[in-house]
């Protein structure tokens, strides 16, 4: 059926992904694709609480505060108070974690580049819109 065969190529083009993704990751920087997301948030917003990180990386609090611990061990990310928020801790970069994003950029560049041709232009556009939506989207 077409239907259960989309979301079952879904499952395994993710998979795929996924898998390929990560090997560059660890080879590059010792992280996950995982890791790499948390890492973008972090970045992007300094002192993020571990609770708006999971909603923007659509996981539960629990998952994230264990991947939060494995940054924090591997020396990646930094804790401290929240400067507004009493009970909250605040999530920051340290320098070996600006180091790992440093590496592995130019791996997800050119993986991206890779999808880019293997999609084509319009492919790719379309299939970035296309799982955008299906992200957002709630059932």
């Amino acid at each position: 059926m077409p239907d259960e065969r989309l979301f079952f190529l879904l499952q395994r083009a993710a998979h795929q992904l996924r898998v390929s993704a990560d090997r560059r990751c660890v080879a590059a920087a010792g992280i996950t694709t995982a890791q790499l997301g948390a890492l973008f948030v972090v970045h992007d917003q300094p002192g993020v609480t571990q609770q708006e990180l999971a909603a923007e990386l659509g996981q539960r609090e629990s998952a994230i505060t264990a991947m939060v611990a494995r940054l924090i061990d591997a020396g990646l990310v930094t804790r401290r108070p929240h400067a507004r928020q009493y009970r909250a801790m605040a999530l920051h970069l340290s320098p070996a974690g600006t180091r790992a994003l440093t590496r592995v950029r130019p791996e997800m560049a050119e993986f991206n580049a890779e999808l880019l041709a293997a999609l084509g232009a319009d492919g790719f556009d379309q299939a970035v819109a296309v799982l955008g939506r299906l992200a957002e989207w709630q059932s």
